[in-house]
């Protein structure tokens, strides 16, 4: 039987970055991320259904506060940070359209619509829209923010 309050350290690279990390495995990557710095990961709902909380884990988005940190080893973690040129672009577009708001939910937001820009080549809107079901913007009715995507994919792909 393992013990849940022992700590261990973790290796994995996060943003390009080899780290190791001192934590409990069942502690929320979410919770390990803040812990050691990357204070860009944000905290919402701990329940997984808000987005602020996206991280990509080996390329694919994650709410990190529904993975354990233990699944973490060895694996890349990319936080908003780590793809900090393409989310300046976006977030360009976001004021654009005036869908910055308060922007505590746009690190998750931002790492959602950069999956999305690269798994989906030309998305219909509501491809997009299901696409970013899961991202929760208290602040606004998201007609700004999907304006701002489809502006932001258009621009991309010239």
């Amino acid at each position: 039987m393992s013990d849940f309050n022992s700590s261990v350290n973790l290796t994995m690279t996060i943003n390009g970055v080899p780290r190791v990390i001192a934590c409990n495995p069942a502690d929320m990557l979410c919770d390990v991320l803040r812990s050691a710095g990357y204070t860009e990961v944000k905290k919402g709902c701990d329940t997984g259904n808000c987005g602020v909380c996206t991280v990509w884990l080996d390329g694919v988005p994650v709410p990190s506060c529904s993975v354990f940190a233990g699944r973490a080893e060895g694996r890349e973690i990319t936080t908003v940070r780590g793809v900090e040129k393409e989310a300046t672009e976006f977030a360009q577009f976001l004021v654009a359209q005036g869908a910055d708001q308060c922007g505590y939910c746009t690190p998750g937001f931002t790492m959602m619509v950069l999956a999305l820009k690269r798994e989906l080549k030309s998305p219909t809107e509501t491809e997009i829209r299901h696409y970013l079901s899961g991202n929760l913007c208290r602040c606004s009715g998201y007609e700004g923010h999907l304006r701002a995507i489809i502006k932001y994919l258009e621009a991309s792909h010239e």
